[in-house]
């Protein structure tokens, strides 16, 4: 496929592009992407498959131009990162709905995946912002972390949960791992901060009272996490990624 033969543009990311295909939908990921970021993209969800969870289909693996996209089935209507922005009143039931999702991946074994931990520690060894010192106390930190043994998204905000509550799926699954649930969820918490800390805050909260991990289990990712985050390369987000390194508890 030429890239002028590209159906509709229906999403765009730091990483892809989301293309309408017939039915189905094209992640399409950018030039500088390796090839296999599409093929573990397409791994992952194949796996997903055998659960139950809400997550696209995958159907081909493919070249397009100097590009490798995934063909997948398509999820139709708003993220839930729009639904909010449309409907603030209706924010804890958007919080309600994003905690069952969340749980139920979690609630998934994570076996055949990649360490949550082993990428962070990577993540942190690239984050030279930090400084060498910072670097090493983090990383001895990080050691005596819990592992961790269940399925976890990797990027779970509202903005890669489309649908009505009830009717969505799950997408973007390219950094889905194994590790901690409370690791998880802090990562959710770091995403969705700078855009909206109250809501941010809230999310850990009804995470906390709907499971067994407390609010404290949680925060305790919150320095590892926001400094492998640094790693990712979002300008816009580095102060307040430093802020969160060095004022975590």
């Amino acid at each position: 496929m030429k890239l002028h033969e590209l159906g509709r543009l229906l999403g765009s990311g730091k990483e892809a592009e989301v293309y309408e295909h017939g039915e189905l939908a094209l992640k399409l990921y950018k030039a500088t992407a390796s090839k296999s970021s599409a093929f573990r993209e397409a791994a992952i969800l194949a796996i997903l498959e055998s659960s139950a969870l809400s997550a696209p289909k995958v159907s081909v693996v493919g070249q397009y131009g100097d590009r490798w996209g995934v063909v997948m089935t398509r999820a139709y209507g708003p993220s839930f990162a729009d639904s909010i922005t449309a409907e603030p009143d209706l924010i804890p039931n958007y919080l309600e709905e994003m905690v069952r999702l969340h749980r139920h991946v979690h609630d998934q074994p994570g076996t055949t995946l990649p360490g949550l931990k082993a990428r962070l520690s990577s993540n942190i060894r690239h984050a030279t912002r930090l400084g060498a010192k910072r670097q090493e106390r983090l990383l001895g930190g990080l050691e005596g972390m819990p592992d961790g043994e269940r399925l976890c998204h990797g990027d779970f905000h509202p903005g890669n949960i489309l649908g009505l509550p009830h009717q969505t799926v799950v997408v973007d699954w390219l950094d889905a791992c194994r590790g901690s649930p409370a690791a998880d969820v802090c990562r959710t918490y770091v995403l969705m901060r700078r855009a909206a800390p109250e809501i941010a805050a809230a999310y850990v909260e009804a995470y906390a009272r709907a499971s067994d991990c407390r609010t404290g289990d949680i925060f305790a990712w919150l320095s590892f996490v926001a400094a492998a985050r640094l790693a990712e390369g979002v300008p816009s987000e580095e102060d307040d990624l430093m802020r969160m390194v060095v004022e975590a508890p």
